[in-house]
């Protein structure tokens, strides 16, 4: 896709100006999606997603440009281009060296791609989910069922003498229902997906019983009442319910703010910021999984990273020009959601470990509070780690035991504050799949744990 000796003209250009370093990322990708609305196919959409970034450090100092033009010409005027922006006093310029082609071992076997696919079988889909969420009962008003899927190639190369190519195949389906009372509506989702091709569908994800559960869950929540308000014990189930130490946590041991000191674990290497019980990992190298790659965008190999054992701080999510600030290596974390976007420290599969804790037990000595079964978007800020989150789906919990459902309620405290905060971790850890938003665009990530309980955290609601 990018010839060696057209990649290293691109960087010396980049480089004549001055520049520390320069790096190339090339992309070809071609997606897929379909929607169901209205029991009826709405649409069917194809693109193609073609072009390149460079980028150059002067310093500490970064600049990016990009182009659809993958011609020779159209990548050394887009070099020339982010050469004119560096400005330096340096008189000698440096060249990239020779390529080392990386021999990158593909851990994410596919079985079916998703062009091989028939877009009938990838309809059939969605109608499966969506019929089984209508048959769970007569309230359901509305079931929008979406399918995705992406086959990426990827070519990365910098003056370093890095050169390496990868190739990420991904599948989604996602189903909503809505159960509507006549005065109220209350509504439910799943988005189940994976690193994997059209198999994904035959072998991991069932489309009709995903429509059963979004469906039951959006007719329970319509009858529940409303949750009480309070300073209470929380269980937060296994899947979804990581999106809480992904968004009050997760951000804030990424350099993108810890380079800056701007996020409240800067300088905690080796301190204890979390219960004992809690150990958090951050993995890329799980095979298949939707977070997973073989290398980053950097083209460093991706990895597997202890974020937090036993409590105790141990690494940061770190990119290359932000190692540099830091005076660390990088941990194969640099992504981006396309060639438009500079890369940056970014979450993968980010989960809790599993604990020894039994599930029973935890609910069960937990007194009263609230079990919250799956959690809803939410906001938090990564310079102090105050959140605040929608519980979807959550349960009274009366002298131990699981009571009524209740709808309305909100998970609110600081991430710092939290983690410390967990006294029971149980054995069977779970993810799900989502899209996080940062500075290099949007880009797929699992956020997974085991059942944990936080012994005291406030609980928002309207009773």
């Amino acid at each position: 896709m990018l010839d060696q000796t057209v990649a290293r003209d691109v960087l010396d250009a980049a480089l004549s100006t001055g520049g520390d370093f320069a790096e190339i990322f090339m992309e070809d990708k071609r997606a897929n999606s379909l929607v169901l609305q209205s029991n009826r196919l709405e649409k069917v959409n194809s693109g193609r997603t073609h072009g390149a970034g460079i980028r150059v450090y002067v310093g500490l100092n970064a600049i990016y440009t990009y182009t659809n033009d993958t011609s020779r010409e159209g990548l050394l005027n887009c070099a020339k281009q982010a050469a004119l922006a560096v400005k330096t006093q340096k008189t000698g310029i440096v060249t990239a060296s020779p390529f080392a082609v990386a021999n990158i071992k593909n851990i994410h076997h596919i079985k079916i791609t998703p062009s091989e696919a028939q877009t009938r079988s990838k309809a059939d889909v969605l109608r499966a989910a969506n019929a089984a969420a209508r048959l769970t009962s007569d309230e359901i008003s509305q079931v929008i069922c979406s399918y995705s899927d992406s086959e990426q190639d990827v070519v990365i190369c910098n003056s370093e003498g890095l050169y390496v190519t990868d190739r990420r195949t991904y599948s989604r389906m996602a189903c909503q229902a809505v159960a509507a009372s006549g005065t109220e509506n209350q509504a439910a989702s799943a988005g189940p997906g994976a690193m994997m091709g059209f198999e994904l569908f035959l072998d991991r994800v069932d489309p009709a019983k995903v429509g059963k559960e979004v469906g039951e869950a959006a007719v329970k929540m319509l009858h529940a009442p409303v949750c009480p308000s309070g300073v209470m014990p929380v269980v937060i189930d296994n899947g979804f319910g990581g999106v809480i130490f992904h968004e009050a946590c997760g951000h804030s041991l990424e350099a993108t703010s810890v380079a800056f000191n701007i996020s409240e674990f800067a300088g905690k290497l080796g301190q204890q910021i979390a219960a004992p019980c809690v150990t958090a990992i951050d993995d890329g190298t799980i095979p298949n999984e939707w977070g997973s790659e073989n290398v980053d965008d950097e083209g460093m190999p991706t990895t597997k990273l202890v974020l937090i054992e036993n409590g105790i701080l141990k690494n940061y999510m770190i990119d290359h020009l932000n190692g540099k600030r830091m005076g660390m290596a990088p941990t194969g974390s640099g992504r981006r959601q396309d060639y438009t976007f500079a890369p940056t420290s970014r979450m993968r599969n980010t989960y809790i470990a599993p604990g020894n804790d039994s599930n029973e037990e935890m609910i069960s000595t937990m007194g009263d509070g609230l079990y919250a079964a799956k959690l809803g978007g939410g906001s938090v800020n990564p310079a102090t780690g105050e959140f605040n989150f929608a519980v979807n789906e959550g349960y009274l919990v009366k002298d131990g035991k699981i009571t009524t459902p209740v709808r309305g309620a909100s998970l609110i405290g600081k991430g710092a504050d939290i983690i410390m905060q967990i006294d029971r971790v149980g054995k069977d850890m779970q993810m799900a799949q989502g899209v996080c938003g940062s500075q290099s665009g949007s880009v797929f990530t699992n956020v997974g744990q085991p059942m944990i309980r936080v012994k005291s955290m406030t609980v928002g609601g309207r009773a």
